[in-house]
């Protein structure tokens, strides 16, 4: 497991900490990224959410716990919250956007309902 305590601001110490004396290309390869993303993330860059998922994957890290949120298996019904990346073209409005996040919690509780049964 990594020195570095996980969050959004360390994400690129973790990535340098695993891959340690291991090339920037090889580690890019393993993890399914390129290169040229891998180092802005190393920079402090944050990823996409597609490279975000692939990083946490390689890094064995609960990206929940990346963002500073409870698992989704230990929060509570009442602490479900939803987080969603936009890029950064505003090609979804406000109220759009507001929708998607309802939409989301209502299948998050409903999920979590389910999976109590």
């Amino acid at each position: 497991m990594p020195k570095t305590r996980p969050s959004v601001d360390t994400l690129g110490q973790l990535i340098l900490e695993k891959r340690g004396q291991k090339g920037l290309r090889a580690a890019a390869r393993e993890i399914g990224v390129s290169p040229a993303t891998l180092s802005r993330v190393e920079n402090g860059h944050l990823p996409d959410l597609e490279n975000f998922r692939r990083i946490c994957t390689w890094l064995d890290i609960d990206p929940n716990r990346i963002l500073g949120f409870r698992s989704p298996n230990k929060a509570r019904d009442s602490e479900i919250s939803a987080s969603v990346h936009f890029r950064k073209q505003s090609t979804t409005s406000p109220e759009t956007a507001a929708a998607l996040a309802k939409l989301i919690l209502h299948v998050q509780r409903a999920l979590a309902v389910r999976d109590r049964e």
